[in-house]
């Protein structure tokens, strides 16, 4: 039976690439997202995967160009649907947001195919993800500096709750942050279509980092691993897991210098970071509301008054 997605067409054992339409750029030129389809030799279970929804998000990326590649769909069972990138108009100006209609895309689904831009496109790869078994929405921490972490956005009370859980345990970043996400987000929508998902936020990068795309591969190899897809053992290790998260601006304007490092367990009244003038002169010190650890930070240093500095992950256990 052929498996299809956008231009991309495969009968059993082959592997075919091509484009999802979703509009038209300002010129009248066609908007094709690119696709990839592995349909397998084997009956099995069907996993969608997605990249680059936010524009300046290329980890994600990073593990498709190399994922695809080493996939022989005659070693197989199932289909694997590939849209390597989500958010075409942010993509090509380097930029977080779609910039036609100023959205972040991963706020956008299910999506609306007669919408806006971003709609649209959120409503054409989520008909492919409708189609999936399991879901594997590739995001990283923008361009701040994060721990490799998946989450699991759906919320404790949900009813796929455990196999999202269990999904982000096999794809194994070490940590897990299982939190109900905003309105909008493909890790919440596809739950509720019952289709167990995850968002891996692999790092944080300008361009892309070399141990965050390996971390995310190793991530998709256990997946496919797990779930039967090919052959092999999956050893699930511990996660620890963040149920919480506090975020901190900084109280003056200034440059900003950390006492912690990512992935650093921090104590209720520990030093977070320090602000100062130019000349370096304290003009700040922020410490810790709660235990838990060092989660996320800015990359630069120079911050205005109220302007996000770094995130602790609290509320702190492992499964």
């Amino acid at each position: 039976m052929m498996t299809t997605l956008g231009s991309a067409s495969a009968p059993p054992g082959e592997l075919d690439t091509g484009r999802l339409e979703v509009g038209e750029t300002r010129d009248g030129s066609t908007v094709g997202l690119p696709v990839a389809v592995v349909n397998g030799a084997d009956d099995g279970k069907t996993l969608y995967v997605q990249a680059v929804s936010d524009g300046d998000e290329l980890n994600g990326l990073g593990v498709v160009t190399r994922l695809v590649p080493q996939l022989d769909p005659a070693e197989i069972a199932g289909q694997i649907l590939i849209v390597g990138i989500v958010n075409y108009h942010a993509f090509q100006v380097a930029e977080h947001r779609n910039p036609v209609d100023d959205t972040k895309m991963n706020r956008a689904y299910p999506g609306d195919a007669n919408g806006t831009s971003s709609e649209r496109i959120a409503a054409a790869t989520f008909e492919a993800a409708k189609r999936a078994d399991l879901v594997v929405d590739l995001h990283q921490g923008r361009t701040s500096r994060m721990i490799n972490e998946t989450r699991v956005r759906c919320g404790p009370r949900h009813r796929l709750h455990r196999e999202c859980l269990e999904l982000a345990k096999v794809f194994g970043t070490g940590y897990v942050l299982d939190q109900k996400g905003p309105d909008g987000q493909l890790a919440r929508a596809a739950p509720d279509n019952g289709i167990p998902t995850i968002d891996p936020e692999l790092g944080g990068a300008v361009g892309w980092d070399e141990e965050s795309i390996e971390i995310g591969l190793a991530g998709m190899f256990r997946v496919l691993r797990y779930y039967g897809f090919i052959d092999g053992e999956v050893d699930r290790e511990m996660q620890t897991r963040a149920s919480g998260f506090d975020q901190y601006g900084s109280p003056s304007g200034g440059l900003v210098s950390f006492e912690v490092e990512l992935g650093e367990r921090v104590a209720r009244g520990d030093t977070l970071f320090r602000v100062t003038d130019a000349f370096g002169e304290l003009k700040a010190r922020v410490t810790a509301d709660n235990d838990g650890i060092f989660w996320r930070s800015r990359r630069l240093p120079q911050v205005a008054t109220g302007e996000y500095v770094c995130s602790v992950g609290t509320d702190v256990d492992q499964f």
